[in-house]
């Protein structure tokens, strides 16, 4: 195992342990209010997601269609003197 791999493994079981304690802090009247605001945060993050990866994907494709590059013929240096 490389050192990367052993560091990223320790960096990711500390944070599962830090992650359950702090939850598990949580008081019960609290965990409604911050699980919605967890979703909105989420849901809104999925939107600006899609909405990046719908533009990016019908710019590449415009960008690929335009471009002088895909209108020209490889060429090839076999066979010329």
């Amino acid at each position: 195992m490389s050192t990367a791999l052993v560091t990223d493994l320790a960096i990711f079981v500390l944070a599962l342990l830090v992650g359950v304690e702090v939850i598990g802090k949580v008081p019960a009247t609290l965990h409604t209010p911050l699980m919605s605001a967890a979703n909105s945060i989420h849901g809104i993050i999925l939107a600006g997601a899609m909405l990046i990866g719908v533009t990016a994907g019908a710019w590449s494709a415009t960008c690929w269609r335009s471009s002088p590059r895909s209108s020209r013929r490889p060429t090839s240096s076999a066979g010329t003197s």
